[in-house]
């Protein structure tokens, strides 16, 4: 019985589609037979149901904004109100994108759920991501606005200053495209979402994520759409963002360790799960008990440092790489996290070419 069982379990690996007759006549067994081990498979958690998904492949899904990036960077110290020499760069960004990259450079299965223009950079975005391994079905393609544009002014030492986005597309990831792209999301144990979605659309997912027992993550991207969270967090697994993020969604300064670990109590009670507080070169704050705790941040040589753009984004990646192979370990996922983003630090691209999937072995 077994040993038909763990063959059966082969071929289901080789071809997660194969159907309960050609099982059958691969194994010489009846399709009874087949369908009591498949049964049993799924009882024991080694396949998840129909179309036989298994666990270790399980996609992660990230919805969210998808943009080009523009990086101004300073030749010298900054003069406001007149010229100032700098060095333009673009890349790929927005941060559900920027998630997906990370992610399926690591090895990872993963679904982005994006919209672009249907432009030669809306094109290009969405082939370099294929190109990867990225599943983009669902992803709507406008054929009356843009790509979205994020434009950065960096100093000479490669620190943000200024940021300007164009993202106005992304209110088009509604709750009805939310809904037409359910199929997408249902073999899906983590969901990660930014904040570029609109406010019911993020709703509309807490709702899936208590009825599907699905893992939600949300991520901020930026202090003004922290307003696009309700009052209600159940159904919120994890949030992940910045100190000055957070103190914009409590509408209040949060200058001290006292007040951080008020906040997270408050964040509790409206129903959150799992809390990671980034603060830069400072490490991050951590929590899914009762006390806040914190990491600090690898040391990064000065002389190494490139630029910052993007290592919020492998920070995310990294912890979501974390649960997902062990779920119940906050803290080694943030570790993995500041690892990340400390790679991140070193290059000028927004994504770093170092990730693979030895970083998680």
């Amino acid at each position: 019985m077994n040993h038909s069982k763990d063959q059966l379990l082969a071929l289901v690996e080789a071809n997660p589609f194969i159907s309960q007759q050609a099982l059958g006549e691969a194994l010489g067994l009846s399709r009874s037979a087949v369908a009591g081990h498949l049964a049993q498979l799924v009882k024991e958690g080694r396949i998840l149901g129909r179309a036989y998904v298994l666990p270790s492949r399980q996609p992660l899904v990230c919805i969210g904004g998808t943009n080009l990036d523009r990086k101004l960077r300073s030749d010298e110290p900054l003069r406001m109100g007149s010229s100032n020499p700098a060095r333009q760069m673009e890349s790929a960004g927005g941060v559900a994108r920027n998630l997906a990259e990370n992610l399926a450079r690591l090895g990872l299965p993963v679904h982005l759920l994006t919209v672009v223009g249907r432009d030669a950079a809306g094109q290009a975005l969405l082939a370099e991501l294929q190109a990867l391994g990225v599943d983009c079905t669902g992803c709507v393609q406008a054929t009356d606005v843009p790509t979205g544009s994020y434009t950065a002014v960096l100093d000479a030492q490669g620190d943000l200053l200024l940021a300007m986005a164009d993202m106005a597309l992304t209110d088009r990831l509604d709750p009805d495209f939310i809904r037409r792209c359910a199929p997408q999301r249902a073999a899906a144990r983590w969901v990660v979402a930014d904040l570029n979605l609109p406010a019911a659309s993020l709703e509309l997912l807490q709702q899936e994520a208590l009825l599907r027992k699905q893992s939600l993550v949300v991520v901020a991207v930026s202090a003004p759409k922290m307003r696009r969270l309700g009052p209600l967090l159940e159904g919120i697994e994890l949030l992940v963002l910045n100190r000055a993020e957070l103190a914009a969604l409590l509408d209040h300064p949060l200058d001290t360790d006292a007040s951080l670990q008020e906040a997270w109590l408050a964040l509790r009670e409206r129903g959150l799960q799992r809390l990671v507080v980034s603060d830069g070169a400072h490490g991050l704050r951590f929590s899914d008990g009762n006390t806040l705790l914190s990491l600090p941040a690898p040391k990064v040589p000065r002389s190494r440092l490139r630029e910052v753009t993007g290592a919020g984004d492998a920070l995310t990646a990294g912890i979501v790489a974390g649960l997902h192979r062990q779920a119940d370990d906050l803290r080694a996922a943030c570790k993995l996290g500041l690892s990340l983003a400390a790679l991140t630090l070193q290059t000028d691209a927004t994504v770093s070419r170092d990730l693979s999937p030895a970083l998680l072995a």
